[in-house]
């Protein structure tokens, strides 16, 4: 029994040497980089990096019972190391969380957050937050990526918007002998449970960093400007519930969430971690919360660029197929009601062709005069309009002949609300129709804008997607 205790002392005396030496070495690195010329850090933020760094560092007592971790009601209580960087007090709109695991083939991370760095503009950079959780139990391995962390990324760190953390493995429930559901192999069910335990750790640190939270695996390339489309695809949807926005079909990557869903998103995780994947348990998770359908917006923000999977070693070619990364221009599609006069077929309502979601507006075999209408909230100016009829399922299910008008000089109540004078922009070619520079060509400020059909078919009319561009604010 002595011999026990002397043994348990020890190991904790080895680990609080480690721990305190691998913080002197990070707070040093933070000290040195103070002096680095940086245009990005204010000087306000070095002084709370001073004042911070060497207090968060400090390590804690660790808790041993899994169930202990969590009273289900709030966050769940693990004391996390900070291997880089310190949060700061000040909110932020973004936080982007990675999880990375040594690889046996191959390793992306440093690419990835170089990828979130540089396709970011010095304004948008102010926004975001970048945490990285090193969650393997291999401590050489951590040692080695903080070290090459800080030296690549120094001045993000001082800034505030860089953080490597890591949870001792103390912390983690037991990943042997787990339910082997769907027949998966053993070691397979043990890397999935222990990813969903290690996205748990990670939701959980960054529940209160910022107003919105985007997961991205740690082999992703990202598109320009990135956080500007988010900002106007949830700007889009204000006043609309959702939980979940995709900008990526692939896996994990590119999905954002309310940070205020963060700590119930952690608790479920850890409730059925040994059950299936991540990316099953979010589907569940999501219809819980009462959003039935994928709400995925193209072209897609962000790309797999790993050529080997983190589970071992194995080959991973998958690549999204809607990703740009120079290209991307999201619409504005300012507030508005729609109707239509045509015959909707099923579900496939007006509203859904008015969005860059994946879904799309469906009717059955329009007549001459027949109509898709737009009425906006507010006047607005119009610097471009695209629409896109037709699918590559249903390739003649397009407006074979139609025209595009915007009106003005509105009238009714707001069940009823139409234009009284509509100006004709063009034709519909090959089902689709694309016009710029419409505030050059459109006088008036718009409150309407309409798809006319001009000539019956006996094919159903699908409108995959109607795109709006807005210029200046019109004066009111």
């Amino acid at each position: 029994r002595h011999s026990l205790k002397y043994f348990d002392k020890m190991r904790c005396l080895r680990k609080r040497s480690a721990v305190s030496f691998l913080g002197i070495l990070v707070v040093c690195l933070l000290f040195m980089n103070l002096y680095i010329e940086d245009g990005y850090v204010l000087e306000g933020d070095k002084q709370l990096i001073r004042e911070t760094a060497t207090h968060q560092l400090n390590p804690e007592r660790y808790v041993h019972s899994f169930k202990d971790l969590s009273n289900f009601s709030g966050s769940i209580n693990i004391s996390y190391r900070y291997l880089a960087g310190t949060p700061l007090p000040r909110k932020r709109y973004l936080t982007i969380g990675l999880s990375s695991v040594k690889r046996k083939k191959g390793n992306y991370l440093l690419e990835t957050i170089k990828s979130i760095f540089e396709q970011s503009s010095y304004e948008e950079l102010k926004e975001i937050a970048v945490v990285v959780q090193l969650a393997d139990f291999d401590s050489a391995w951590c040692e080695g990526m903080v070290q090459d962390i800080s030296q690549k990324f120094a001045h993000h760190i001082i800034a505030g918007r860089l953080i490597v953390i890591h949870v001792p493995e103390d912390y983690y429930p037991v990943l042997d002998g787990l339910k082997r559901n769907y027949n998966d192999p053993e070691d397979r069910v043990k890397f999935r449970s222990k990813q969903n335990v290690d996205y748990a750790f990670l939701l959980n640190f960054c529940a209160n960093l910022s107003d919105y939270y985007v997961m991205l695996e740690d082999d992703v390339r990202c598109s320009k400007n990135f956080l500007t489309a988010v900002k106007k695809v949830v700007t889009s949807r204000e006043g609309s519930y959702w939980v979940t926005l995709e900008f990526s079909k692939l896996g994990y990557i590119g999905k954002l969430y309310h940070s205020h869903d963060l700590p119930r998103l952690a608790h479920f995780l850890l409730m059925f971690y040994q059950e299936m994947p991540c990316d099953w348990l979010l589907i569940h998770f999501r219809g819980l919360l009462a959003q039935k359908e994928v709400i995925r917006f193209k072209p897609s923000l962000f790309q797999h660029m790993g050529y080997y999977s983190s589970y071992k070693g194995a080959e991973n070619k998958l690549k999204d197929d809607d990703f740009e990364e120079e290209s991307f221009d999201i619409p504005d599609n300012p507030p508005a009601n729609l109707h239509t006069n045509m015959n909707v077929f099923e579900n496939y309502e007006a509203s859904k062709a008015y969005s860059s979601i994946d879904e799309y507006f469906w009717g059955k075999a329009p007549s001459t005069g027949d109509f898709y209408g737009i009425v906006f909230e507010k006047p607005i100016k119009i610097s471009k309009i695209k629409v896109v009829t037709g699918t590559e399922d249903r390739q003649n299910d397009i407006l074979h002949h139609g025209a595009l008008e915007v009106g003005e000089k509105i009238v009714g109540n707001k069940k009823g609300r139409q234009c009284t004078t509509y100006l004709r922009l063009g034709e519909f070619k090959n089902g689709n129709f694309e016009i710029t520079d419409v505030e050059h060509k459109v006088l008036f400020d718009i409150n309407c804008m309409r798809i006319l059909v001009t000539k019956s078919q006996k094919e159903w009319l699908i409108i995959r997607s109607i795109s709006v561009w807005t210029s200046q604010t019109p004066n009111q």
